[in-house]
């Protein structure tokens, strides 16, 4: 029964976290609203949803793993406000009142998660666990900027806000985890109609057409006068390459060039 264990919890991409102080970390990471509606992924043994059920006002926890799920829900039976379902997180339809995602996500997962997230118009904001090194190259802690990264921050801030030792996890993982910090901005900062021509430079600038991220927009068909106009704007080098371009370089690129 232990090696069945074990062999799911790998095919789930299952850590489970063990160490109390990591949760009481998140949860004041996460600062969940008294009265709101909180949504976990993953509450895998109960520990992390221990840790946020006084914390706020409805928890639903959804749990993929079927051999998990009637603990859980012994375990939070006197807790009316929290709920345990039986589903794969992705599955979920995103509520349309306001609310939260948290949880340790399975390192497997976490483009997925982290996506249904950002299609969720009802998502405040999201404090996920995930592999450090995913954390750090969607926050540019490594100097680099991702595509999707750069494509939602007009709408959504990336924050790493810590690091978490894989010893806090059982089974040990590999690597260290990361704490990721998505946060729906109150207000865009860009207008609405202005959203989806940002997105188009933005594709076209990681396109990898001509090197440089100069040369991918000009080769989009970007007038030379302007593009250099908004290149000294931002003070992004015409060599430079896409990824060491930061978010708000973006935003001025696109003021000089739309």
């Amino acid at each position: 029964m232990a090696r069945s264990r074990q062999h799911r919890s790998r095919t789930l991409s299952q850590n489970f976290l063990i160490d109390r102080a990591t949760a009481a970390r998140l949860v004041r990471a996460t600062r969940p609203d008294p009265a709101g509606l909180l949504l976990e992924v993953g509450p895998g043994k109960g520990a992390l949803t221990s840790a946020l059920a006084p914390h706020c006002g409805e928890l639903r926890a959804y749990e993929i793993d079927s051999g998990l799920v009637p603990e859980l829900r012994r375990t939070f039976a006197a807790a009316p406000h929290v709920r345990v379902y039986e589903r794969d997180f992705v599955a979920v339809t995103p509520p349309r009142e306001r609310f939260a995602v948290v949880g340790n996500v399975p390192f497997s997962r976490t483009a997925d998660i982290v996506d249904w997230c950002l299609r969720a118009p009802a998502m405040s904001d999201a404090t996920l666990i995930t592999q450090l090194e995913y954390a750090r190259k969607r926050t540019g802690d490594f100097g680099r900027w991702s595509l999707r990264t750069v494509e939602t921050w007009p709408r959504v801030e990336w924050r790493l806000l810590g690091t978490i030792g894989r010893r806090a996890f059982r089974p040990v993982p590999r690597v260290d985890a990361g704490i990721l910090r998505l946060q729906r901005r109150p207000r865009p900062l860009l207008p609405a109609a202005e959203l989806a021509d940002y997105r188009r430079l933005v594709e076209a600038g990681f396109s990898g057409v001509g090197g440089s991220l100069y040369a991918s927009l000009r080769r989009a068909g970007h007038p030379r006068r302007r593009l250099d106009a908004a290149f000294d704007a931002a003070r992004v080098d015409r060599a430079e390459i896409v990824a060491f371009v930061p978010p708000g370089a973006w935003l001025t690129l696109h003021g000089g060039l739309n």
